[in-house]
């Protein structure tokens, strides 16, 4: 019998854990994860996959995780590297192409990657809401927009002049990128390019993001009952995340249309050159923002995009939690110790003497 500290499924991978730094929080927020897409692919289910129609209309399907991982998740030649390049896509980017969450291997081949994150549901804009209209908080990195753009050169069959054809004129007017005031005008032709992508290559969609969330009983501490489940964002859903509405009048650029803008920077610059610097697309574009992450969209956002009886409802319990980490692993989390959880959890201090 094995009794190592374990998560299921994951039976080779580029982390060992039988040692406690595995289970470090950031290390376990992607290794369960990875996990989890197993344990449901055992119980014959599917994750919740998020697309989007031609008009950009939401499309909720399902994805199978041997689809979502490209191989047979509990097959014995898959690997899970962690925190791993992607070098597939290394051709589309000049210097070193990102590490991104997750990259499953095959006879040391690249077959996948992934993006992963771990929510919480609910979060603090919608904790006071019915439960049907909670929704989760997700934050995304700079480098997952490049793992986007690369994406969207993929569906092109790493064709620059068929993206060329599609981005037609739009940008061709700015004077300098690095301006807000410059790229405000266009703001709109940048919009619709990447729109015509979407309505073009829409059969194309890859996923992009994996997002598990947990639930709790409100603002709480303790897990609901049905407490986990897996979403998964295709690239094209995830544009809802940060793409502006139709239509929407650009008076100043935030995060989420800066997003907008350095995916459009990346396919127009591999569009004329036939590779993108996404480094440095993002260190030269900051409009007065920090570049420590590229958006964050919380629940008031998400919920729409996301509603499903699976979210109202996730189909795993808690009680099956103890089915995914394995070999007593709990005992080795290490879990951050916040000043504001524990006077949270320790109501006994502000009871009168």
């Amino acid at each position: 019998m094995n009794d190592k500290p374990r998560l299921f499924g994951i039976e080779r991978s580029n982390r060992d854990y039988t040692v406690a730094d595995t289970w470090g929080k950031n290390q376990f927020n992607s290794s369960f994860p990875a996990s989890l897409a197993c344990y449901l692919h055992s119980k014959g289910m599917k994750a919740v996959y998020i697309k989007a129609k031609p008009d950009m209309k939401r499309d909720l399907q399902y994805i199978g995780i041997d689809e979502l991982y490209g191989i047979d998740p509990l097959g014995d030649d898959i690997f899970f590297s962690f925190e791993t390049q992607y070098t597939p896509f290394q051709k589309y980017v000049i210097g070193a192409i990102p590490r991104d969450d997750l990259v499953i291997l095959s006879d040391g081949q690249c077959v996948s990657s992934i993006e992963i994150k771990l929510v919480a549901l609910p979060d603090n804009p919608t904790c006071n809401l019915s439960e049907d209209k909670f929704g989760s908080e997700i934050v995304v990195r700079p480098d997952t927009i490049i793992y986007l753009a690369c994406s969207f050169i993929q569906s092109y069959e790493d064709n620059p002049e068929a993206l060329r054809n599609v981005i037609r004129d739009a940008g061709r007017n700015v004077r300098d990128w690095t301006e807000a005031g410059e790229v405000l005008p266009y703001m709109d032709e940048i919009y619709w390019a990447i729109r015509r992508m979407v309505s073009e290559k829409n059969e194309c969609q890859s996923p992009i993001i994996m997002e598990p969330v947990w639930k709790t009983e409100g603002k709480s501490p303790r897990l609901a009952d049905h407490c986990l489940d897996l979403f998964v964002w295709s690239n094209f859903g995830m544009l809802n995340l940060f793409m502006p509405e139709e239509n929407e009048e650009f008076r100043t650029i935030t995060r989420h249309t800066r997003t907008m803008i350095w995916l459009f920077k990346m396919l127009q610059e591999y569009a004329e050159k036939g590779r993108f610097n996404g480094a440095k697309i993002i260190d030269t574009l900051s409009y007065n923002l920090k570049n420590d992450k590229a958006f964050a969209s919380n629940g008031l956002r998400t919920h729409p995009i996301m509603t499903c009886a699976e979210l109202t409802k996730p189909r795993i319990t808690k009680g099956e939690i103890r089915k995914v980490i394995l070999g007593g692993g709990q005992y080795l989390l290490s879990p951050e110790r916040r000043f504001d959880a524990i006077i949270y959890n320790s109501p006994d201090l502000f009871k009168e003497d």
